[in-house]
């Protein structure tokens, strides 16, 4: 309580201070100075923002109406730089809340038989100024002309392959990944599609994942290509690991007509882990545990350690108990049939 008490007594004195501050005659002198002084600098602003200044502008390029078939092996420039000149208030508008539309050009319009287009500066200076004011006057445009490189290529479906570095949390694992599509139609000219067997996403990385992952995923960029589409969703499932166990029996293989095996316990439990999801599909069917008549003859002591021969892909830390049984190959009686 008696900081809480403190604290306001601070706060009191401070009110009274600042209070008695503003209220003096010299507070007043330093507001109205203050006051003066702001109206100056304001008035200084538009008496300097009325000057005549350079600045340059980008602005984006854009070809339209390209096939698919068609790959560009030199694109145009991402945007073109624009020299201005006009008034302080003009240029500010056109940095702080001035968007301005693509340079588009028509692919119809510009394609030729060689595959190479040039295009000058001239040929959209009228695009750029009817984004520009009145008073603007327009400088050089850099670059002054640009070349368009472009083949016809042949398609191809290939499929696609996922970069990632994902870990889940404990006791989770990647059940699942869906990738669609799973291919897709590459463009290019014939040399580079026979030495393409696939493409890839841009690699990505996720940590710590205990639930379902949805990302949209570009793929990397092969030179000379076109991808149809540039990207891929990109599923990751996961699920969570529980502990199962089950008990299998062990089956003899390669035994002659008069040849039988005991083994003591006839059947090993077998202690694994499996998703949620797939705990009440897996069942003992799903693993096999054999034992050859020639292993046996070959084994040195009456133990048999326990090798279990099939199981499914998604089980997993295999555990078997016990990992060695006794055995004893019996001989069968056989009587013939008169």
């Amino acid at each position: 309580m008696s900081a809480k008490r403190d604290i306001s007594v601070l706060v009191q004195r401070t009110l009274r201070t600042v209070r008695n501050f503003l209220l003096s005659p010299k507070s007043r002198e330093f507001l109205i100075f203050l006051f003066f002084l702001v109206v100056a600098f304001f008035f200084w602003m538009l008496q300097k923002l009325n000057d005549t200044y350079e600045m340059e502008l980008a602005i984006p390029v854009r070809v339209e109406n390209v096939p698919d078939n068609v790959v560009m092996t030199m694109p145009p420039p991402a945007s073109v730089r624009v020299q201005v000149k006009d008034r302080g208030t003009v240029l500010i508008n056109y940095m702080l809340g001035r968007s301005f539309y693509p340079l588009t050009l028509d692919f119809g319009e510009l394609e030729n038989e060689s595959g190479r287009v040039r295009v000058e500066s001239s040929s959209f200076q009228k695009m750029v100024t009817s984004q520009l004011m009145n008073t603007t006057q327009v400088g050089a445009i850099r670059p002054y002309a640009f070349d368009i490189v472009y083949t016809r290529g042949k398609a191809k479906k290939v499929p696609v392959v996922v970069q990632s570095k994902v870990t889940t949390e404990k006791q989770y694992y990647i059940s699942e990944m869906h990738v669609s599509p799973d291919s897709i139609l590459v463009y290019a000219p014939e040399e580079i599609l026979d030495t393409l067997t696939a493409v890839y996403t841009k690699s990505f990385a996720c940590t710590q994942v205990d639930d379902t992952i949805r990302r949209h995923e570009t793929l990397a960029p092969v030179f000379g290509a076109k991808f149809v589409p540039e990207g891929v969703d990109v599923e990751i499932c996961t699920d969570m690991y529980t502990e199962k166990k089950l008990e299998i029996p062990i089956h003899p293989v390669n035994f002659p007509a008069d040849k039988m095996l005991k083994t003591f316990p006839s059947k090993v439990s077998l202690t694994f882990q499996v998703g949620l999801a797939h705990f009440k599909s897996v069942t003992e069917n799903d693993f096999l545990i054999t034992v050859t008549y020639d292993e046996l003859l070959k084994c040195n002591s009456d133990k048999y350690r326990v090798k279990l021969k099939s199981f499914p892909n998604n089980v997993s830390y295999i555990r078997i108990d016990p990992p060695e049984v006794d055995f004893i190959i019996e001989q069968v009686n056989t009587f013939e049939t008169p």
